[in-house]
């Protein structure tokens, strides 16, 4: 196969059933994202790490206790390849009806799952196309010091404020000027060094001071 590059996308996988085949480690690290980001999770496996005993004890997950077999897939959203055998996976990659991930081989998939950072509802996901896994990771750790929790405090407040001003605001330029006022390139720089207090404070100056020009 070519070179290729993957189509990013943020996907909502509530309530959705996503299917894990294989029960080690880096499976244990799929199921517990896609049980964070609310999937309903179904594994495959003869064996289950023993946090992953613990999460099907908890009733998180549904456990098919053997090896993966032909029809598995039917119905699945998400399929995550995570067995040692890459023939399986490459089974389990040519079966799969919508959006597979096969660790350690994103050749033979049309999903990758990247690098993921998360500051309140603030996003960051990372990915190198496959090239360097090792790489996205210590970019992820990187954006985790330029993004510090002060965002999700600040994201919280801007979410709340927003909403209240919006509905009472009919004029367009001013609605615009007052979701710009939130989200300045000065608003990040003061989140990152001097924190969430005085950022809320200074766009609460701004956004009083547009309204007083009306």
């Amino acid at each position: 196969m070519g070179a290729f590059l993957f189509y990013p996308a943020l996907l909502n996988i509530k309530g959705k059933e996503c299917i894990v085949i294989g029960g080690g480690k880096v499976a244990e690290r799929k199921i517990l994202s896609l049980l964070k980001y609310g999937a309903k999770v179904k594994v495959i496996s003869p064996s289950l790490t023993e946090k992953l005993k613990k999460v099907k004890e908890e009733g998180k997950i549904i456990h098919i206790n053997r090896k993966y077999k032909e029809g598995d897939l039917v119905g699945a959203f998400i399929v995550i390849a995570a067995t040692s055998d890459s023939l399986i996976n490459k089974k389990i990659a040519s079966e799969a009806p919508f959006l597979v991930n096969v660790v350690d081989l994103p050749e033979i998939a049309n999903l990758i799952v990247p690098s993921i950072v998360t500051r309140g509802p603030l996003t960051f996901a990372i990915s190198t196309s496959g090239a360097s896994p090792a790489l996205a990771k210590a970019i992820k750790k990187e954006l985790k010091i330029f993004y510090n929790n002060e965002f999700s405090k600040y994201l919280a407040f801007v979410k709340k404020t927003r909403k209240q001003l919006i509905s009472k605001i009919e004029d367009k330029k001013l609605r615009n000027a007052i979701l710009q006022a939130f989200a300045s390139y000065e608003i990040i720089q003061i989140l990152r060094n001097r924190g969430y207090k005085e950022a809320k404070g200074i766009a609460l100056k701004k956004i009083k001071d547009l309204m007083d020009r009306v």
